[in-house]
């Protein structure tokens, strides 16, 4: 332990001073292209820098990930009690330098990353934890392969109508309670991540970030549902039927002498109310992205005033939750904020040293990705690279960056809500493929979307020894994702 402290000290040090270096000399390699000046910034940031951004820029961010990964396993205790300053010093390492050379564009574009993106999700994420905390299902649920499969099931069908985020949340703990007996669950919550937290997400824009960005841009409400549900379907049947056989086997091995549950008492919600904000936080989000109200500037950062009454609303749910709802539901649902505020200080961390991997994206065939964007011409390609990048990025604006590739490579110069309807006439298989990437995907680690991590947290203080960053990826995601992946792209996208 002594020498990983002394070694994980010497490697921050590194760094720490290498960073500001590693900015000062691309100032000097870029001879016909000074520090951009605030002024000179395109109006949200992101493209102009992210022509001059090396890839090397990401390291912090790649840092950050590796600690998330690696610290759990090697200084447990370590990473328990402090992650936040593990988080915040990541943050500095990039933001120093940063504001350094870039000044006024980095101001910029850090305001512009937690005032649009982080605060927003952070309100969104904290909002369903405190509703779905207070939804309490009490009753007999047996813990049989039969019983969690029909609970993966249900969310599925329900993560598209209430989001990835709302349907885990709601569903979590009642397959925790379920299986609290059985010695092997960590499968059932892989498995729940895969399909409830990300697959699930499919069918509508109300599902996940990248298809209401969709849907913002012209797409039309009802398309995925009727354009990818058989992509959906093929991928959630596969992988129920996976989950069926390991679970029936694994529950093969149990100790049914554990296996007891008392009286068997009928299923029933108490709480039921929290599914009224529920809704409401539901409403608040197509409120945003239907109604037009203009902008306000916060800091020099352009932010709309219907996400403001958006944020409102969900700030408003979450506190008519905690109103109302009884101490004694949310302690018997095991109700703690340990989960939200993991979550809270980790995605401080990883959304400020995303912003230089954003703006390289952003940047096209202009930054330091260019030989990606080059190289995504068939519909299986545009799958894998949106897929790849957002198993690790944002996959909002991964989605967006390859939807105006597809968009600029067959209707360039055309009007864009011409462009997305002659897409989806004529190369409708494109869109498909960007959809289902930047959503199936995610599931390839615990950061590919919001709830993954949640669930994991939640999870963990359950008392369920998650497997690592690294130990979700080797054991999990590629031997069995990977290959689904392979088999939808054979069937729908080659």
């Amino acid at each position: 332990m002594k020498k990983l402290k002394v070694f994980c000290t010497i490697a921050f040090v590194i760094v720490a001073i290498a960073m500001p270096l590693v900015y000062v000399s691309a100032g000097y390699a870029e001879a016909g292209h000074p520090a951009l000046t605030a002024e000179s910034a395109a109006p949200h940031g992101g493209h102009d820098i992210g022509t001059q951004l090396p890839l090397w820029s990401v390291l912090p961010f790649a840092g950050i990930l590796l600690s998330i990964a690696l610290f759990p396993l090697f200084a447990p205790h370590f990473w328990h009690h402090h992650f936040p300053k593990v988080s915040a010093f990541w943050s500095l390492v990039f933001a120093i330098p940063f504001v350094i050379y870039y000044k006024g564009v980095a101001v910029h574009e850090i305001l512009h990353i937690y005032i649009v993106d982080y605060i927003p999700f952070i309100i969104l994420l904290w909002a369903l934890f405190t509703i779905s905390g207070g939804i309490l299902v009490r009753g007999t649920l047996k813990g049989t392969p039969l019983v969690n499969t029909i609970i993966l099931v249900i969310g599925s069908f329900l993560a598209s109508w209430i989001g990835t985020t709302g349907a885990s949340m709601l569903l979590i703990r009642p397959i925790l309670r379920s299986n609290a007996w059985r010695k092997h669950k960590v499968h059932t919550i892989v498995f729940f991540i895969f399909l409830v937290s990300n697959i699930g997400g499919s069918l509508t824009p109300l599902g996940d970030p990248p298809l209401f960005l969709g849907f913002l841009h012209g797409v039309p409400f009802f398309w995925t549902l009727t354009h990818l549900f058989t992509v959906w379907g093929f991928a959630v049947i596969i992988l129920l039927t996976l989950y069926f056989i390991i679970d029936s086997y694994f529950y093969s091995k149990e100790d049914k002498s554990r296996e007891d549950y008392g009286e068997n008492k009928a299923i029933k919600i108490e709480g039921w109310h929290n599914l009224i904000f529920l809704i409401g936080v539901v409403g608040g989000v197509l409120f945003s992205g239907l109604v037009k109200l203009g902008e306000v500037n916060i800091f020099g950062i352009h932010q709309t005033i219907e996400n403001l009454i958006r944020d409102a609303i969900l700030v408003l749910m979450g506190l008519l939750s905690l109103k109302t709802t009884t101490q004694q539901i949310r302690k018997d649902n095991e109700f703690t904020w340990s989960p939200i505020q993991e979550v809270a200080y980790l995605f401080a961390g990883i959304f400020m040293t995303i912003i230089p991997a954003l703006a390289i994206l952003k940047a096209g065939e202009h930054g330091a990705l260019a030989f990606l964007i080059n190289a995504v011409k068939q519909p299986a390609h545009y799958f894998w690279a949106t897929g790849s990048l957002s198993s690790f990025l944002d996959n909002a604006p991964t989605y967006l960056t390859f939807f105006n590739t597809a968009l600029g490579s067959f209707y360039a110069g055309m009007p864009e809500i011409e462009a997305v309807h002659q897409l989806i006439a004529n190369q409708n298989v494109y869109l498909q493929a960007i959809a289902a990437g930047a959503v199936f995907m995610g599931a390839n680690t615990y950061i590919g979307n919001a709830p993954n991590f949640m669930v994991k947290s939640i999870s963990e203080e359950a008392g369920i020894q998650m497997p690592s960053f690294f130990g979700y990826m080797f054991k999990y995601s590629i031997p069995i994702l990977i290959p689904v992946f392979i088999l939808v792209t054979y069937v729908f996208f080659k």
